[in-house]
């Protein structure tokens, strides 16, 4: 690509694409949004990065705890992936304990990714799959390991929407184990709602920690870890650090992000057209059963599965060929800029290529 406005971008040689990858999730408002833009320029002409934390930080971190009351305290980083890291990280401390449970994914760093490659044994022991909606394999895995558990890290979305009853088996399980629950936002903040999936279920209590990132800076690198004013006291007694979690363009960026959010209410947009296209989804399914499998996901994430991986990468390119990126796997995200037409437009386009594939 060679640029990106709205929810479309461009090829080099000056094709035209409606986009539904949108950085993964990164961009909720469209890319290059003017008010997004107009902040980051201000930002840029005062300097970019200094040798102080800015006053744009703690501008952003108050106006993030006034909206997200249950993140007291926050330290900005630059990625999800550190940010969820450095969660883990507070919670060992706070703990003194070493063992994590984790639902969903959290990044590519070591602590995380079990029997991958490249990570040394000793390092995967300390980390272990908790499934996703499973209460009583959640009551058994955190009392097992009770004793010795840190945290417990979940996306408390994972292609479906979680159960109140896991939600509270979490939270009571994880006092009841003098573990830290921590819920890995960085998908579902800014989504299905400012406050995330702690806001869009009201889950109460609150998780200790709350890690948000990707569409807080609508695109700009930019990700926090927040929580208890008490258990967030916990990085002055180890290390969290990244040389840019405080240059300024990002902050900027994400503080005119927030604003945007709520004067526009952009989650309710979100869901609206969210929902015409997994209505839509489910319209195609009902036709083409030999080619879709299935529609999974939520209103403001969702994809469809296919019979056979030739048939995903089939669609895959041939929707490219029409113009429209849509992702064979989790998830195709909606944004501002995505409204009921394009929205038409693109189911369309895709039942021209089902039919195709599937004759």
């Amino acid at each position: 690509m060679t640029r990106a406005s709205g929810c479309r971008v461009w090829d080099e040689d000056g094709r035209e694409y409606v986009d539904y990858v949108m950085a993964l999730g990164a961009v909720a408002l469209g890319y290059g949004h003017p008010a997004v833009n107009r902040a980051a320029e201000a930002a840029i002409a005062a300097g970019v990065v200094g040798p102080l934390p800015p006053v744009s930080e703690e501008q952003l971190a108050e106006a993030l705890a006034e909206r997200i009351p249950w993140m007291e305290r926050i330290r900005f980083l630059k990625t999800g992936a550190e940010a969820v890291a450095a969660a883990v990280r507070l919670a060992r401390v706070a703990t003194g304990r070493d063992l994590v449970l984790g639902c969903g994914y959290h990044g590519w760093l070591d602590w995380c990714q079990g029997a991958m490659e490249g990570v040394p044994a000793g390092v995967r022991a300390l980390f272990a799959e908790l499934p996703f909606n499973d209460v009583a394999a959640a009551r058994a895995m955190i009392r097992e390991r009770a004793g010795r558990l840190a945290a417990v890290v979940v996306e408390p979305v994972v292609v479906t929407e979680p159960t109140r009853e896991w939600l509270q088996l979490l939270r009571t399980e994880t006092e009841r184990a003098g573990a830290i629950l921590i819920f890995d936002e960085i998908k579902t903040a800014f989504r299905l709602a400012i406050g995330g999936a702690v806001e869009r279920y009201n889950v109460r209590p609150v998780p200790d920690l709350v890690v948000v990132g990707k569409a807080l800076g609508n695109g700009f690198p930019l990700a926090a870890v927040g929580g208890r004013a008490e258990l967030m006291e916990a990085a002055s007694r180890t290390w969290i650090s990244s040389t840019l979690a405080t240059e300024g363009v990002s902050l900027a960026a994400a503080r005119a992000t927030l604003e945007v959010f709520e004067r526009e209410a952009v989650c309710a947009h979100l869901h609206r057209a969210g929902t015409t296209l997994l209505h839509g989804l489910h319209e195609l399914q009902r036709s083409y059963g030999g080619v879709i499998s299935g529609v999974a996901g939520i209103a403001e994430m969702c994809f469809l599965h296919y019979s056979t991986e030739e048939q995903a990468h089939a669609v895959a390119l041939a929707a490219a060929k029409r113009g429209v990126l849509f992702k064979r796997t989790a998830y195709n995200f909606v944004s501002l800029a995505h409204d009921e037409r394009t929205i038409s437009e693109t189911l369309d386009v895709l039942d021209q290529v089902l039919r195709n594939v599937g004759g």
